[in-house]
């Protein structure tokens, strides 16, 4: 049998049909940002409110949330975060708080960090937190109108 040209039209016209209808052979993005289970590389959440400054997490002390083992620097910082996690979890899940004002998820680093009105947003590198520093509420805005849509 010979393909024709009416067989490629035809494959073509169903190959985006097909995609369509197939289950997808990806997993949603997770909620939280979590490399082998860890949130946030392993950060001391806590400790950016406490100490202003990111702090890692003592691989002994631990509190799961969310589906991730979240790493704290003390047993006393663990415990707040236990009691109100949504006070101390950063947004986004951890994810890059810039990409995803933008549509998309993208990994953190712990040196790329900023509250704004208590809250935790972390970003991709000191880079992306410096275009993310240039309209924080307008970020913050579509952000928020993207999550958590950018995780399908």
């Amino acid at each position: 049998m010979s393909i024709t040209r009416r067989h490629v039209l035809t494959l073509a016209l169903a190959g985006p049909v097909v995609a369509a209808l197939a289950p997808r052979a990806m997993a949603a993005t997770p909620e939280v940002y979590a490399e082998g289970g860890i949130a946030v590389d392993g950060s001391d959440v806590v400790a950016y409110f406490a100490q202003g400054a990111p702090v890692a997490g003592d691989p002994a002390i631990t509190h799961d949330y969310m589906g991730a083992t979240w790493r704290f620097s003390s047993a006393a910082n663990r415990d707040l975060f236990a009691a109100d996690p949504a006070a101390y979890a950063p947004q986004y899940g951890g994810y890059c708080a810039y990409a995803v004002s933008q549509g998309y998820t993208a990994p953190t680093v712990p040196e790329a960090w900023s509250i704004v009105d208590d809250k935790l947003y972390l970003n991709f590198s000191t880079s992306v937190r410096t275009r993310w520093e240039r309209d924080i509420p307008g970020h913050i805005a579509a952000a928020d109108a993207n999550w958590p849509a950018v995780l399908a």
